[in-house]
């Protein structure tokens, strides 16, 4: 009986996560701070679920895609850039759509673009035409330069794609770009970027039919909220009845806010959930507006 087969019918949830890579470490980090934990198998790559039936598997990012479709997990935390390559290969392939993006979770950013050697005098899209592009994202690259009407070689590479250029092996690439640090060590600059990408969640194109279902959408609801408050605080204050119009102008990124009066005078105390940083400039220009007791609060949890 193989694994694929099994995975039906489970009441288990099972997640696909990068075993080794930038994303894996904050992938787990996400779903412990959503309550979930884990043992570890002896192998490292099996997570037994402890605090709720939900495993993970620890694998290449590149097979998270092609786990969802067999049936092997039922969700996975992949980059956009490697979900959506696969859907382009089956796609080409005329095979239906298999898995898609859930949720995006706002880590491992990053842009898939074109660049071009530093030399270039850069005048737009119309100078790829006839031009060798080197890649390891073709079916994206493709789609990309079809929605241009550009026609361009595409030259498939699957590693060392900042030095085709300087080998002769293409006129420029197209590749996911972090820093530029190593673009710019390979006398390349970018001028087009086609994707931005970020870790997110993924899953089936169907619902999710049987037990595992409302455990789906438990860990959802619980992700949900980590992301809701990742850089959100509590802020507590009092404030004068006639300058709590200045002082909200202030928050355009707090929730309404709870307030009552104070003691049956014309200061109220309010308390606001602000989902932008708090800094002491901000502070600072909230008590020049009239709030008095500024007092700043994490925010550990949150269920909507």
């Amino acid at each position: 009986m193989t694994l694929a087969s099994t995975a039906r019918g489970r009441d288990r949830l099972r997640i696909a996560i990068q075993k080794n890579g930038r994303l894996g470490e904050p992938a787990r980090a996400l779903l412990a701070s959503a309550g979930l934990a884990w043992c570890e198998s002896r192998d490292k790559l099996f997570c037994h679920g402890e605090s709720l039936p939900v495993d993970l598997l620890l694998v290449r990012d590149d097979d998270i895609p092609g786990l969802i479709a067999d049936g092997v997990c039922d969700l996975g935390i992949v980059g956009r850039n490697v979900l959506l390559e696969q859907a382009g290969e089956r796609e080409e392939a005329r095979r239906p759509a298999s898995s898609r993006e859930w949720r995006a979770l706002g880590f491992g950013g990053c842009r898939l673009s074109l660049a071009v050697p530093e030399a270039w005098d850069w005048q737009g899209t119309a100078q790829l035409a006839g031009k060798r592009i080197a890649t390891t994202y073709p079916n994206q690259l493709r789609a990309w330069l079809r929605a241009q009407d550009v026609q361009a070689d595409v030259v498939v590479l699957s590693g060392s794609v900042e030095i085709a250029p300087r080998l002769g092996q293409a006129d420029l690439i197209c590749d996911l770009v972090s820093s530029g640090a190593t673009l710019a060590a390979n006398q390349l600059k970018p001028v087009v970027d086609i994707l931005y990408s970020e870790a997110v969640l993924a899953g089936p194109v169907q619902p999710i039919g049987d037990a595992r279902a409302e455990l789906a959408d438990l860990l959802l609801r619980r992700i949900d909220g980590v992301l809701r408050i990742r850089d959100s605080k509590l802020l507590l204050f009092h404030t004068a009845r006639d300058a709590l119009e200045r002082v909200m102008q202030l928050l355009p990124d707090a929730e309404p806010p709870t307030m009552c009066v104070v003691d049956g005078s014309e200061t109220l105390a309010l308390q606001a959930l602000c989902h932008g940083a708090m800094t002491w400039q901000r502070l600072e220009d909230l008590k020049r507006a009239g709030a008095r007791g500024l007092m700043v609060l994490p925010v550990e949890r949150m269920l909507a």
